[in-house]
């Protein structure tokens, strides 16, 4: 029996869930003025929203933040998009090694703060996606 007949076990995903999506506006506060008067999303008074889900596989409470960030900010460097994805990860430090293993841009870029801990990796087209394992102390998700 030749090995292409058999598949390889399943690897369990990456990624499971979409942290958040952040965009450059001219003007963040009009933009989001905008969103929550016309399509209520917003109004937490940070000038972006945040939309509560549950995690199917473990039941974990989570959101996901949609943020207008200003034309003109830093924080998407090195890409020159105008906007960065953020993506829920169960293992940051695994999922960056495996990356890098792979041949990934993965940016020396690491930061930790009460919402838990961030990596960075731009895609093959200059995207910045920043990859974000919970704090599962986090206040925003033990509020809910």
């Amino acid at each position: 029996m030749s090995d292409d007949n058999q598949t390889a076990p399943a690897r369990k995903p990456r990624v499971h869930g979409l942290g958040g999506v952040f965009f450059k506006a001219r003007d963040p506060s009009a933009l989001s003025a905008w969103y929550e008067r016309h399509l209520d999303i917003g109004g937490q008074g940070w000038g972006g929203a945040m939309f509560s889900w549950q995690r199917e596989e473990t039941g974990e409470t989570g959101y996901t933040i949609w943020s207008p960030f200003a034309e003109n900010t830093e924080y998407f460097k090195p890409s020159d998009k105008p906007y960065m994805l953020n993506f829920r990860v169960d293992d940051l430090k695994a999922t960056l090694q495996a990356l890098r293993e792979e041949g990934c841009q993965v940016l020396d870029r690491y930061e930790e703060s009460e919402q838990g801990k961030f990596g960075y990796v731009v895609d093959p087209e200059g995207g910045l996606i920043e990859l974000w394992q919970p704090n599962p102390n986090d206040p925003a998700v033990v509020a809910e």
